[in-house]
């Protein structure tokens, strides 16, 4: 049975990625049901808004082993979209999974560790006032990219792995079609290439593992051109032709969507794409992936800017900030350039109800990219709440031969301790 899942999901998603756009009868019937103005503009103009969906029904045996059923709407894997922060998901597991090969019991992902600099524009890091230890770590560095979508923690575990690392690894486990190539901060492509050197601190401060600087001789292959836009701001100048992301990072949405899929469920997909994770990661990523800024204390966020629902798209309702009860949502988001992009898992463990789903849309009326003008208010994000309401509540009365046990996903949350402690407002992200 394991065997023949593993076989069909490398089938989907090898033959899968090179294909026309697909769309399934079954999703355009269901989002017919939806008669809200915003949603229907959007499904009725795919190419327009550049949407791209996911949904993944699960079932369980009565073993309560899954399956999975996955229903598309406009997918093509050739048709670019920034994948913006999304990209943070598999650098933390990459992070992870290098840490687990280094085998050093000395060097886990709490073990604090310092950035020092090599080249140009690098620069150092040796204390984060938002650790417990004051110290930057890889498990601070996942928290702060997942609770807020915090770019320095992406631009910091970039550093750690390295840029060939990332993309021969992710390459080997089968998403031939992603390429990681920069940071987030502005630098140019031979500084990208360049990584800093890293070491790692006992409770002492005394160092116990270092890492030299490194460079990727590895080409990257840009022959899929990228162009969206009319034009685009370079600094304060408008410049009239297409914005170039031909060397921009690039994570296909089914890729993405099997990223997470491998971690929520690694046993669905086959050894060769599993990430390198202990148990303890698991719960880890399954707890940050979950978890509120507003329940968090290292870093203790503002709960008021970053409210439960700011990095749940499908349940982000503009009038009401708080999730419903019972409902957990494992995702990553991204946005940028007009971009608006989610991967999630929800579990409703109050209805016992759990499924997949991603998307992502592009909302840029005028064009124009750079000028921060998109309609991520008026058009992206009550989109993607109405996709999510309409899947969830299909997903409320479809019959399931068998009740799913989802007490793996359940976590023991964090709770903000009442201290005086500032809160960290307006991240970066």
């Amino acid at each position: 049975m394991k065997h023949i899942s593993s076989i069909l999901f490398l089938l989907f998603f090898s033959t899968f990625g090179y294909c026309q756009p697909r769309t399934d009868a079954f999703l355009v019937n269901l989002f017919a049901r939806n008669k809200t103005d915003v949603f229907q503009n959007v499904i009725r103009f795919p190419e327009r808004y550049r949407v791209q969906i996911i949904y993944t029904q699960i079932d369980r045996n009565k073993t309560n082993e899954p399956s999975f059923r996955h229903y598309f709407f406009n997918v093509d894997s050739t048709n670019y979209f920034n994948p913006a922060s999304t990209v943070k998901l598999p650098l933390a597991l990459l992070s992870l999974e290098k840490l687990n090969r280094l085998n050093n019991p000395a060097v886990t992902k709490f073990t604090a560790m310092q950035f020092d600099s090599a080249y140009s524009r690098q620069t150092k890091e040796g204390h984060d006032s938002t650790a417990e230890t004051g110290y930057p770590s890889i498990a601070q560095f996942i928290r702060k990219a997942f609770l807020v979508s915090d770019n320095d923690a992406y631009s910091r575990m970039y550093e750690f792995v390295g840029q060939s690392e990332i993309n021969r690894s992710l390459h080997a486990k089968g998403y031939l079609d992603t390429r990681i190539t920069h940071r987030f901060v502005r630098m140019t492509p031979d500084e990208n290439r360049h990584t800093n050197p890293v070491r790692f601190l006992d409770l002492a401060g005394k160092t116990i593992y270092t890492q030299p600087a490194a460079y990727n001789t590895d080409p990257f292959d840009f022959r899929r051109i990228a162009k969206l836009g009319n034009g685009y701001y370079a600094k304060d100048s408008l410049i009239h032709e297409p914005f170039d992301f031909t060397e921009r990072n690039k994570m296909p949405l089914e890729t993405f969507q099997q990223i997470l899929q491998s971690v929520m469920f690694p046993m669905s997909v086959p050894a060769t794409q599993r990430f390198r994770l202990t148990p303890d990661d698991y719960h880890f990523l399954y707890q940050y992936l979950s978890q509120y800024p507003g329940e968090t204390n290292y870093p203790k966020y503002d709960a008021e800017q970053y409210y439960d629902s700011y990095v749940k798209f499908f349940f982000m309702d503009s009038l009401h900030h708080q999730m419903p009860d019972g409902i957990r949502v494992f995702n990553k988001v991204g946005w940028a350039y007009g971009f608006l992009t989610d991967a999630s898992y929800v579990a409703d463990f109050k209805n016992n109800v759990e499924f997949m789903l991603s998307a992502t849309i592009y909302v840029n009326n005028d064009g124009i990219l750079n000028d921060d003008k998109y309609e991520y208010d008026t058009i992206g994000h009550p989109f993607l709440y109405q996709l999510g309401q309409t899947i969830y509540l299909y997903e409320l009365q479809r019959k399931r031969q068998h009740t799913p046990n989802l007490n793996g996903f359940q976590i023991q949350y964090e709770k903000r301790q009442n201290d005086s402690r500032p809160v960290v407002k307006n991240v970066d992200n």
